[in-house]
């Protein structure tokens, strides 16, 4: 298994949001402003890589039967972890994730790897597929958010980029608008990706 396919296949191939289409709530939820999506980004690379990992240390230990809530309970505990950080070092971005912060949970993307991936591969590929998704999310996300933040504000990161005159695309800042953007990120990325294929 070459590590770097592994790492590709996570960020584009399978990217989970872009051509699984898993894990669209939070996605749709928090990308109204870059530094919301950069944090959930983050986020959802670090529980990915720790589940991951934990998952595939404990694949042969883990019975078949009961997979799922232990996965489960992997999971939680590092979406836990991350709350806690969170809350104690960053509460202005824990406030603004609020309850898709410990949705993480139940992120499609998470439980997918640690089913189809982590629970059948050795440790390193494991680590490599988290961080590959990870990554792949974070593109989706943060493309999400630039491109809201910016049109819709006319800020980046809370700096205020255009002229204050700037009225904003408000429809860009509400939900109707991200699920229209998402629409049209998705058609472009398998676009580019059908062209790279041929």
């Amino acid at each position: 298994m070459k590590l770097s396919q592994v790492l590709k296949d996570g960020m584009l191939k399978n990217n989970p949001i872009f051509m699984q289409l898993i894990g669209l709530c939070s996605t749709l939820a928090i990308t109204n402003t870059l530094t919301n999506s950069i944090a959930m980004g983050i986020a959802v690379t670090f529980v990915l890589i720790m589940s991951n990992t934990v998952v595939s240390l404990l694949r042969n230990v883990i019975p078949r039967e009961i997979r799922i809530p232990a996965f489960i309970v992997v999971i939680a505990t590092f979406v836990t972890l991350v709350e806690m950080i969170l809350h104690a070092y960053a509460p202005a971005i824990y406030n603004a994730l609020g309850i898709f912060l410990p949705l993480i949970v139940v992120n499609c993307c998470i439980l997918g790897e640690a089913e189809g991936f982590a629970y059948q591969n050795p440790l390193i590929p494991s680590i490599v597929d988290g961080l590959g998704t990870g990554i792949g999310y974070t593109i989706a996300v943060v493309a999400m958010g630039l491109i809201r933040e910016f049109f819709g504000y006319g800020s980046l990161l809370d700096v205020q980029i255009l002229p204050e005159a700037y009225p904003g695309i408000g429809f860009l800042t509400a939900p109707a608008g991200a699920f229209m953007l998402l629409g049209l990120l998705i058609a472009g990325f398998r676009y580019q990706m059908k062209k790279r294929a041929e």
